[in-house]
């Protein structure tokens, strides 16, 4: 999870394709879908890194947001949706992808219509990322490329070990919100080496800790988005106090966390980094 505003956002896994409500639709034309729409932006990044740009014929208003999308720079010059049926009546997609696409409010509004949907679920586990990996990679024709992003991806993480060394961390958002269990976040955070506070302090995966309980549980690290590494209002304010500057931060883009994909390794990599700074910190003492 990343910031509050998106919080109700669920992450990726996929759950297998499905029709539309309506008369049975013909399969698209042999080999690969050639008009493939994205309603979702975690949907987004998954079509991105694993289908040919020619394929892709629209995707969300957040896709191009390099703060929200693993995948932005791709995204760039690539057709915006704004949330429309019309647009995608226009388009007249072979195939759609969304989490899941069939209770979008675009697909509410084409009732009686049908089309090929790919419903996607959460995903708050690495390997659940593979999965939607393979089976998204698939749909849009690529099956091989699911197979070589997950291979990457294992090997990188398996370069990293578990750097944390046990130590305590606590993700801790806008407005005092922490992270707690059974979210990608304390999936990243687990195999890492680290132990998640919310779950030591047996926090649901969504809770508010004020400044008190937190220097009072006194974590080794607090994990923050890289978006409030400066104060930009009253939320990010919090994560300033002069109570909270002892304790050694993690900073990582929400980009990276905020759906289950590829940028999973980025966020590990980029944690990886920092404890490194700070272990050499302490052994140089």
């Amino acid at each position: 999870m990343a910031s509050a505003k998106l919080l109700a956002l669920p992450l990726l896994a996929l759950g297998g394709a499905a029709l539309w409500a309506g008369a049975p639709a013909s399969a698209p034309a042999a080999g690969k879908p050639r008009r493939i729409v994205s309603i979702n932006l975690c949907a987004d990044q998954l079509v991105l890194a694993l289908a040919d740009r020619a394929q892709i014929a629209g995707v969300t208003r957040n896709a191009t947001d390099a703060e929200m999308s693993g995948e932005a720079a791709k995204a760039r010059g690539l057709p915006v949706l704004k949330n429309s049926a019309e647009q995608i009546l226009a388009i007249d997609p072979d195939l759609i992808i969304g989490m899941p696409a069939s209770r979008s409010a675009p697909m509410r509004a084409l009732k009686g219509h049908s089309y090929h949907l790919l419903d996607l679920q959460t995903a708050n586990t690495v390997d659940e990322i593979y999965a939607s990996i393979r089976q998204t990679a698939a749909a849009v024709g690529h099956p091989e490329r699911g197979e070589a992003l997950v291979a990457r991806m294992e090997a990188q993480l398996a370069g990293i070990g578990r750097p944390g060394g046990g130590k305590v961390a606590a993700y801790y958002q806008r407005r005092g919100f922490m992270t707690g269990t059974g979210t990608l976040i304390d999936d990243l955070m687990r195999r890492m080496g680290l132990v998640n506070l919310a779950a030591k302090l047996g926090k649901p995966p969504l809770s508010q800790l004020s400044i008190e309980e937190m220097v009072a549980a006194q974590p080794d690290y607090l994990i923050v988005e890289s978006a409030t590494d400066k104060v930009a209002d009253q939320g990010t304010e919090m994560l300033h106090h002069p109570a909270l500057a002892g304790i050694p931060r993690i900073s990582i883009p929400q980009a990276w966390t905020v759906c289950g994909s590829p940028a999973y390794v980025d966020a590990a990599q980029g944690m990886a980094r920092q404890l490194a700074r700070f272990q050499d910190r302490t052994h140089a003492r």
